[in-house]
């Protein structure tokens, strides 16, 4: 296994974050500066959300977003939510993934989360073995999922 710090991720992780995130949608348009500022700081302060990350030296290597949810049903408990799992092309197969992937579980825990959500667009099998051996369950709840349509700015 790489040798790597998994921990919270701080403001001056954003632009190694920015370039992880080329290796989660290469095909992504560059987010402008002050967007990717404002958006950083929002995650950073806003109480819900955890961005974790693997740190090989200088570089960040592995990351995900963790948001913890209020929740009124459940007897109050949260549940949390996983988001923008990520690892390095050159990182991968290493053990980076399901380290950053147990943290956020280990922080939903201490929360007292009910439960931890992780929804992927991936049909590839290596990549739900992956989330499987991460402690994730196919076939638990069926997801649903609708997107804004697209338009142009007025």
């Amino acid at each position: 296994m790489t040798e790597a710090i998994v921990r919270s991720a701080a403001e001056h992780d954003l632009p190694e974050l920015l370039n992880l995130y080329r290796h989660l949608h290469p095909h992504d348009s560059q987010l402008e500066a002050a967007t990717a500022e404002r958006v950083w700081s929002t995650l950073l302060t806003s109480g819900f959300t955890t961005v974790i990350v693997a740190q090989a030296g200088e570089l960040l290597v592995s990351s995900c977003t963790l948001a913890i949810v209020p929740n009124l049903s459940r007897g109050g408990r949260s549940y949390a939510v996983i988001e923008n799992v990520v690892t390095h092309a050159d990182y991968r197969r290493l053990g980076l993934g399901q380290r950053v992937l147990a943290h956020a579980l280990d922080l939903a825990w201490q929360a007292d989360c009910y439960k931890a959500l992780l929804a992927t667009g991936s049909k590839q099998e290596t990549t739900l073995r992956f989330y499987e051996g991460a402690g994730f369950h196919r076939g638990g709840k069926t997801y649903f999922e609708v997107r804004r349509p697209w338009r142009a700015a007025l």
